[in-house]
């Protein structure tokens, strides 16, 4: 049977036998030299990792999907800030800094199917954020300086489209073209109030810059499990904020653009459970940007995590799905748990 949905099974029921699996326990049905029947058109019942296409929603039919997504990030770094003149002699400061960040989103997806090889899809989601960031100066009486911002509200709109691709090669391979757009009906980073420093007093909830994402997935059936890849690049658009905050005007500001990339296997427990086993890696380029005419860069990030998903079919058209993500490099968040429960109308 093909594999069941790794995040969801879009409400399409029990899995089936794979039509390969009943071809070898049946007894030829076509005479000596007739060509066997095509291979059926539809890609496997597998929903690789959120957001990244995979089996595409029939026409006519609509999947709500509402979800809740919570991240943690912590951070703890030692910092010297002066002059070593030799390994063991330092003259300068010793700063301890600890950061932790929460992250807290519950969002509503739909899809549509407008056509059986063409879906569209919007999301919106509600953000939460709070950061609390410590830091320790032990050459000064060990005092610790204590921050913590929070901050609430819309985050960005999500628009999409996933088109099933007149491709099989090689074999039995099924390709999903997707274009995802990000609006920007969050608060950006510099849209939050600020004290008259030019401080920030209450954290972003969006990202501030529009955003287009074209990507390609590959789904690979190998009964009882489904292979998948996803190879894409989201590029942010450059904006001229054109905003003073305290002595710094801000200028251009250019976000930077990110190369993504995913690969795992979905396996079909039983006709109705599923897990997931994958990875994932955002290549992030640096961000430039433009202060009192200056042109400040920041450093690019690597970002990679390890996927782990869970998938159960609760009824015909309702299903419940958990998926975990395991920061494997320095840039990622310690975890991410996203659950999700589609249902089809």
């Amino acid at each position: 049977m093909p594999a069941a949905g790794l995040e969801d099974r879009r409400g399409a029921g029990p899995a089936v036998a794979a039509p390969a699996a009943q071809a070898a326990s049946a007894p030829p049905s076509q005479p000596v030299g007739t060509a066997p029947p095509a291979s059926p058109s539809e890609p496997p019942e597998v929903r690789a990792i959120p957001e990244l296409g995979g089996v595409l929603t029939p026409r006519g039919q609509l999947i709500l999907e509402p979800g809740l997504q919570f991240s943690n990030s912590q951070i703890n770094r030692l910092t010297f800030i002066g002059v070593e003149i030799l390994e063991a002699f330092q003259i300068g400061l010793l700063e301890a800094v600890d950061v932790d960040r929460d992250y807290l989103a519950v969002s509503l997806t739909g899809r549509y199917g407008l056509t059986d090889r063409l879906e569209l899809e919007a999301k919106l989601p509600y953000v939460y954020r709070k950061d609390r960031r410590v830091a320790t100066i032990p050459d000064v009486e060990g005092e610790a300086f204590s921050r913590t911002l929070d901050g609430d509200s819309v985050g960005d709109l999500e628009l999409a489209l996933h088109y099933q691709l007149d491709w099989r090669w090689p074999g039995n391979m099924y390709y999903v073209g997707n274009l995802r757009y990000k609006s920007v009906t969050g608060r950006g980073p510099f849209d939050v109030n600020r004290n008259g420093d030019g401080i920030e007093t209450e954290l972003a909830t969006g990202s501030g810059f529009h955003a287009l994402e074209p990507s390609l997935t590959l789904l690979y059936p190998s009964d009882p499990a489904v292979f998948f890849a996803n190879l894409g690049y989201l590029w942010h658009i450059e904006d001229d904020v054109n905003k003073t905050f305290g002595q710094q005007t801000i200028g251009k500001v250019d976000p930077g653009d990110a190369v993504r990339l995913s690969f795992g296997m979905g396996y079909a427990i039983n006709p109705r459970a599923s897990f997931t086993l994958g990875y994932k890696h955002d290549f992030i380029q640096e961000t430039d940007t433009e202060i009192n005419g200056v042109k400040l860069s920041t450093s690019s990030l690597d970002v990679g995590a390890m996927l782990l998903g869970y998938g159960f079919q609760l009824t015909e058209r309702a299903a419940v799905n958990l998926n975990l993500e395991l920061g494997v490099t320095a840039d990622a968040p310690d975890v991410v748990m996203t659950l999700r429960l589609p249902y089809t109308f």
